[in-house]
């Protein structure tokens, strides 16, 4: 038997009406059930959210990071339980980009510095000291930023032969050979902060603690037993830990 018109529109409003009502939550917070939510919850990343936790499930990894990459110019970090000099450390770099910057995208609209910044970086030490406890593992660390950062260009060992430039992807000179590299370390961070010729900057990502580490591991090209410590804690380098230490902390540190 058919089912005439009358019965047809009293099921169809009991489905309606039992799909509404069972998408109402007891929970306040919760919207209930939602059809597509994509039409008015926007799929775009915000910079201020805690992706840790969406919709019940919970990454710790990455809860209560922001996903901001640059924080707007001249603000603070706040770095809970670590020490005064790392603070310092972190605190936004202080040297400019000179004019040349002017008209670079990331850098448009920024003051920038009549002076010559990359000439005055030569006096920035950097701020992590090494010792023979934990030098290996700051050199660990800088292999992996070196390997994710910089090696598609600048080679596996620094030789300025990377995949990037022997496919031909890359064209021009520039790339240099870090074992001939004559420039201070304190311009090694300026240039990598803010870029140098075809070389982006990378400020946005990598912070400055990075950076400095990075740097560590691209001396080590220049003399591979810098960072290395004899059996007596003495660095093999050419200068004793304790000089270097005392070197630097004499110093403004690189900010």
């Amino acid at each position: 038997m058919k089912m005439n018109k009358k019965t047809l529109t009293k099921l169809a409003t009991l489905f309606v009406g039992v799909f509404i009502l069972g998408s109402c939550s007891t929970d306040p917070k919760s919207p209930g059930y939602e059809y597509m939510p994509d039409m008015y919850r926007s799929p775009a990343i915000e910079p201020y959210v805690d992706y840790g936790e969406i919709r019940g499930r919970i990454n710790e990894d990455v809860k209560m990071k922001m996903s901001a990459l640059t924080p707007p110019a001249f603000t603070i970090p706040y770095y809970e339980g670590k020490d005064s000099a790392f603070v310092q450390m972190m605190l936004p770099y202080r040297r400019m980009p000179d004019s040349t910057y002017a008209n670079v995208a990331p850098f448009y609209g920024w003051t920038t510095s009549k002076f010559n910044e990359y000439e005055l970086a030569k006096a920035d030490k950097n701020p992590i000291l090494l010792n023979s406890k934990d030098s290996e593992a700051t050199f660990k660390k800088g292999k992996e930023l070196f390997t994710a950062m910089c090696q598609h260009c600048h080679g596996e060992k620094g030789d300025g032969k990377g995949p990037m430039v022997l496919s031909g992807a890359y064209q021009g000179s520039g790339i240099p050979n870090y074992s001939t590299l004559q420039i201070e370390e304190g311009q090694m961070f300026y240039s990598i902060y803010y870029g140098k010729n075809k070389m982006g900057a990378h400020s946005s990502q990598l912070n400055k603690e990075e950076i400095w580490t990075l740097v560590h591991y691209i001396k080590r090209f220049q003399d591979k037993n810098y960072g290395k410590f004899d059996k007596n804690g003495k660095a093999m380098w050419g200068v004793s830990a304790d000089a270097s230490k005392e070197s630097q902390s004499a110093k403004p540190v690189g900010m």
